[in-house]
């Protein structure tokens, strides 16, 4: 915004001034009055440009109580599902003629959490979309009164009545019937951090797949969601090499997972094949380029936008969205 010769950014009755109109006229034009006349609205138009002038938007909130603005309190932005939730929830958001405002808080400590939640509703946020992996911070939340239309996208026993989420489970079982179906019956299983939602869900849907097909298991190995991790791993499975399959939480660890079976002089999938989960953009070139359970995060932004301005009711089912089986080279019939 520009600024005159003391200094001051333009008003709104700078504005009134050169268009020859009442501040609350301007007014009216920024909130897109249907009673303005279309030349008044492009004179008033004009003379934003020329100063360029933009509303401040917490002042602007206090005069309409509209923000709008959405809030998102996350705990783990920078792992791959959240940051993809939260840019799908940004671009569905301007779609609208909304912001995002991101408050990233440490799911182990309940104040931040609710430094965290005051942060935004002090921005008078018209919604909130809650993005924490982990069951503590919704017990923290579920703590004290949010007082706005929110949303998980996580799906757990503490809040259920808001949760918009992918369907882990069924997201897990596709991957684990397709090794079945390859003839794999000596499969593991690499999990997610223990606390994390997503990684529960998914060694749920893996150990329900393989008790289905009546197929033995063994225990899960509780991973951090790294490809170094992966890799470290890998090594000591292959110690044994008593299975033919590995269905792997997520493609990092996938990738570590990889790089083990290369390093052991040995071939994926001629002698082990390996699945993800999330189809991050670098999967399909991964060597080979490896099989995975696709999240549609650009449905998941749309529909979460919706549902928190009240635009989804009939028109979508908030609850679930079924992930996708993607097959690439990784994967191939038990020898």
């Amino acid at each position: 915004m520009s600024e005159d010769a003391t200094g001051r950014r333009p008003s709104i009755r700078d504005v009134a001034r050169l268009a020859g109109v009442s501040h609350q006229t301007v007014s009216r034009v920024l909130n897109n009055h249907p009673s303005i006349r279309a030349e008044t609205k492009d004179r008033v138009l004009a003379v934003m440009a020329e100063l360029d002038y933009s509303p401040n938007r917490a002042a602007r909130a206090l005069v309409t109580s509209r923000s709008h603005t959405i809030g998102v309190l996350t705990s783990s932005a920078t792992q791959y599902g959240p940051a993809s939730s939260i840019a799908a929830i940004e671009a569905a958001a301007r779609e609208r003629g909304y912001w995002v405002s991101t408050a990233n808080v440490d799911a182990r400590d309940p104040s931040s959490i609710q430094a965290g939640l005051a942060h935004l509703v002090a921005q008078a946020v018209e919604g909130l979309v809650v993005i924490a992996p982990q069951v503590r911070v919704f017990r923290a939340l579920a703590a004290q009164p949010i007082g706005i239309p929110y949303v998980t996208l996580q799906s757990t026993e503490v809040d259920p009545g808001h949760a918009l989420s992918v369907d882990q489970i069924a997201g897990a079982r596709l991957a684990t019937r397709h090794l079945i179906e390859l003839g794999h019956r000596s499969i593991y299983h690499i999990a997610g951090p223990q606390d994390w939602i997503e990684a529960e869900a998914r060694m749920r849907g893996f150990l329900e797949e393989m008790s289905d097909s009546d197929i033995p298991t063994t225990a899960p190995v509780l991973g951090d969601w790294t490809a170094e991790f992966g890799y470290y791993a890998g090594r000591e499975l292959l110690r044994v090499r008593d299975f033919t399959a590995i269905f792997s939480s997520n493609d990092q660890m996938a990738l570590g997972l990889l790089h083990a079976i290369r390093d052991e002089g040995l071939d994926c999938p001629r002698d082990i094949s390996i699945i993800g989960f999330d189809d991050i953009p670098e999967a399909a070139h991964f060597w080979p380029p490896l099989s995975t359970v696709r999240q549609d995060f650009a449905e998941l932004g749309r529909r979460c936008v919706d549902l928190l301005l009240g635009q989804g009711s009939g028109e979508v089912d908030p609850a679930v969205l079924v992930p996708e089986l993607v097959v690439r080279s990784s994967t191939g019939p038990r020898r």
